[in-house]
């Protein structure tokens, strides 16, 4: 089997040919894949969640009833693309996650390798207003639970909203106190702790 170089521009090897669906190509053969694949609803599963974007052009489902973890991440690159002190994110499983009409008006930019080709990790945003839908790693989402669709009074859409709210620490910003999550690599508590900027914070042993 011939061995696949692997780039520090290219950080996923491209899939193995005998993954690759007949009518893609290994650039686009993420569009077959979680949670661009185009699913019916059946195909899906039972629907939790609906999301949307400013302008409704883009629109997406979740299945599970709670998020794996929420945070608020205060590094540099979140409130600079956030506009805002923090960045409110959920995260999810891809698998748990489909965009309704697949791939299509979607935008894509990696932070890492400073282009918009769909390399992993990227930020997604909907093309049209640009309204940031989520974070996608390689195996997790951290979508913006603001663009989740809640019915309902302000009260009941608050205690609805509540199962997205993080674990909190408290922390100061900019001479706003708010109550924050810490940030990690990864998995919370099973990977390696980061600061303000995205490095790692050696551990005392």
């Amino acid at each position: 089997m011939t061995e696949i170089s692997r780039k520090f521009s290219d950080p996923l090897p491209c899939p193995a040919q005998t993954n690759t669906l007949p009518e893609s190509t290994p650039e686009e053969h993420w569009k077959h894949l979680p949670p661009y694949e185009v699913k019916s609803g059946e195909q899906f599963g039972p629907v939790q969640w609906r999301g949307k974007c400013f302008c409704g052009k883009i629109t997406y489902l979740l299945k599970r009833e709670e998020p794996l973890n929420a945070k608020y991440c205060h590094c540099r690159v979140c409130r600079v693309t956030h506009g805002a002190p923090v960045q409110w994110a959920a995260i999810f499983h891809k698998h748990e996650m489909l965009f309704t009409n697949g791939a299509s008006g979607l935008a894509f930019y990696s932070t890492t390798h400073g282009n918009q080709k769909h390399i992993l990790p990227t930020k997604v945003s909907c093309a049209n207003c640009r309204t940031p839908i989520m974070d996608e790693g390689r195996n997790m989402c951290l979508i913006f639970p603001q663009l989740i669709e809640i019915e309902g009074s302000s009260q009941e859409q608050r205690e609805k909203r509540a199962v997205f709210n993080p674990k909190y620490v408290r922390c100061a910003v900019y001479g706003i106190v708010m109550m924050v999550s810490p940030k990690w690599s990864g998995m919370e508590n099973s990977s390696v702790p980061m600061n303000d900027e995205g490095i790692p914070i050696e551990v005392e042993q």
